[in-house]
């Protein structure tokens, strides 16, 4: 199967304002998708915030970062569902719902009785146990760990995360749908028993460093977070970076921002 055949159809689960993003991204890379959430509301939200958005099509757009043709095909190419019936005809299944264990282990043991035996599923978790996910699935051999950065519509690492039992045909294909969608995928294996992968590691390190900093006086919130910027080229401080992670990324917002913590 050809790079341009490969995982065309792909089901996002979560429509929140990770999954959201990841969704639009994959549609605007060619892909046929479908971004499931059991809320209507979000569901709602995320539809709005796709085409409207600070990093949404119609943005994109203005910039002139896409035509507005290829914007058209895109939203024509992205479908919203409150359930799960898409999982049974994906290629491609990317988990997308909020940092809880529990959560998205139920979800992938769920999700493994609806797929295909060939279908590669990727989780977005920033640090939780790939292992334990793929072992919920009941397939650990296609399941991996893709944690995208936020904004995903503009930051362009994928960290693929890989288990001792993660087969190399699931690390293609999500390593190639990565670079379809403009990324820069890094592939890492999991320590199951250190949160974070590589990205979060470090940035849970500076942001713990930060706080200190701050605490002992040195430098306030605002300074620290200049002061990283402007020495490291870091698109927006330590200090700042959880708030557009959790938050979105609003007109009000200054800058991009790195790999996120959740």
């Amino acid at each position: 199967m050809s790079t341009e055949d490969r995982a065309t159809q792909v089901v996002v689960i979560g429509a929140g304002v990770m999954g959201s993003a990841i969704a639009q991204v994959l549609a605007t890379a060619g892909c046929h998708v479908v971004c499931c959430d059991r809320s209507t509301d979000q569901l709602a939200a995320a539809a709005r915030l796709v085409v409207h958005g600070r990093y949404g099509w119609e943005r994109a757009v203005e910039r002139a970062k896409l035509s507005a043709a290829d914007a058209t095909a895109a939203r024509l190419r992205l479908t919203f569902a409150d359930d799960l019936a898409a999982v049974a005809s994906a290629d491609v299944v990317v988990e997308a719902i909020p940092e809880d264990l529990a959560a998205k282990m139920a979800l992938f043991a769920e999700v493994g009785g609806r797929a295909a035996d060939a279908v590669v599923l990727a989780s977005n978790t920033s640090g939780l146990p790939v292992v334990a996910l793929a072992a919920a699935a009941g397939r650990p051999s296609r399941l991996l760990g893709w944690h995208w950065s936020s904004p995903a519509q503009v930051m362009s690492l994928a960290e693929i995360v890989r288990t001792e039992l993660t087969d190399d045909d699931a690390i293609a294909t999500v390593t190639e749908l990565a670079v379809r969608c403009g990324k820069h995928p890094v592939l890492v294996r999991e320590n199951p028993q250190a949160w974070g992968f590589v990205a979060n590691r470090v940035l849970r390190a500076a942001i713990r460093e930060a706080r200190l900093v701050e605490a002992e006086g040195v430098a306030s919130a605002a300074d620290i977070d200049a002061i990283m910027v402007g020495a490291f080229g870091w698109p927006v401080g330590p200090l700042s970076v959880l708030e557009g992670a959790s938050e979105g990324w609003g007109d009000d917002r200054g800058g991009s921002v790195s790999t996120l913590l959740g």
